[in-house]
Order: structure tokens, then C-alpha cells, then sequence
């Protein structure tokens, strides 16, 4: 396992830049643009989808039946009112790091610089393990649900129904990247 951590760690720290041999932040060089490095390729329009898919995401899909249960519009309103706040508060301190932090790599980057190397490689490890296949198993489960709204209209759909639908869409998802 040490290898491994080593063997990550020495790529990473190529792309984000070793944590020992630089300050957090400096002043970018004017020589730098002449380096080789990849090209921005995202539109304008890519951009905002992006944000807005993250903004919103599959959650608006979610949470306005568990409201509608609760019986009271105002306290509704309140609960998203406040879950909007604690969201403006996490976006201002991501912006807070991104321009404090200049290093590509995203969370790797600010938690290798926050935390150093070991708990770095345990945050990305954790994202590609539980947390990013947990979520694309939610919004596959929810899509499979409202697909199966409009067969299933005066009875609820078969437990396993939205689960197998899902497994299928992921299965196919990842054949079509396969696919190239």
C-alpha cells in the first residue's frame, strides 16, 4: 500500500505541484504561458450547463415530494431558504480557495495543501470509491423512478423495477464511454 500512496502521490504532485518545494500561493511567473500544457476546451455554453447542473442537479427531482409531505408550505420555505445559505457559504469558500490556491486538481489541491499528502490521497480515494458512484446510483434510481411513473399510474412500481431500471441505464452509460 505505501507504494501505491508513493506512486500516487509522486503523479499527482506533477500536476499540483509538490507541496514541499512550493508556498501555497505565488505570484504567477510571465515566462509560464510558454510551458506545454493543455488547452481549455469548454464553450461558454458547456460552462453553464455545467454550473447549472451542479446547482440544481438531480435533487430538485427529489426533495419537493418530501416537502409536499410535510403539510406546511412556510416551513418549507424556510428549510430551503436556510439549506441555501450553508450552500452560498460552501461556494464562497471554494471561491475563497480557488483564487487563494492556484494549483489544478480541484479538492485534491486544497486538501494536499491544507492537510498534506496522506490525507489528500484518502479524499480522492474516498470521491472515486463511495462518493461519485453513490451519487450516480441516485440519479440513475430517480430517472428509473420517473420512467416508470407513467406505467405504473394507479399503483406504486414493483420494488425492484427502479433499481434494475437503474443498473441497466448504468450499464449502458458506461458502455456508450466505452464506446468512445
Amino acid at each position: 500500500m505505501n507504494t501505491v500512496f508513493r506512486i500516487f502521490h509522486a503523479a499527482m504532485a506533477k500536476k499540483v505541484g509538490n507541496p514541499e518545494q512550493q508556498p501555497v500561493y505565488r505570484v504567477p511567473d510571465p515566462n509560464e504561458s510558454d510551458r506545454v500544457a493543455l488547452r481549455p476546451t469548454i464553450s461558454l455554453f458547456g460552462g453553464v450547463m455545467i454550473i447549472v447542473g451542479c446547482i440544481i442537479g438531480s435533487g430538485i427531482f427529489i426533495s419537493p415530494k418530501g416537502l409536499l409531505d410535510a403539510g406546511s408550505v412556510g416551513w418549507s420555505l424556510v428549510v430551503w431558504l436556510i439549506c441555501g445559505a450553508f450552500s452560498a457559504i460552501g461556494a464562497y469558500c471554494y471561491a475563497e480557495l480557488g483564487t487563494f490556491i492556484r494549483s489544478s486538481g480541484g479538492d485534491y489541491a486544497y486538501v494536499l495543501a491544507a492537510f498534506g499528502p496522506l490525507i489528500g490521497f484518502l479524499r480522492m480515494w474516498i470521491e472515486c470509491i463511495i462518493v461519485r458512484p453513490c451519487t450516480i446510483t441516485a440519479v440513475a434510481i430517480t430517472f428509473a423512478t420517473y420512467i416508470l411513473q407513467p406505467f405504473f399510474q394507479h399503483c406504486g412500481a414493483p420494488y425492484l423495477a427502479p433499481q434494475l431500471l437503474a443498473a441497466g441505464c448504468i450499464a449502458r452509460f458506461l458502455r456508450l464511454i466505452e464506446a468512445g
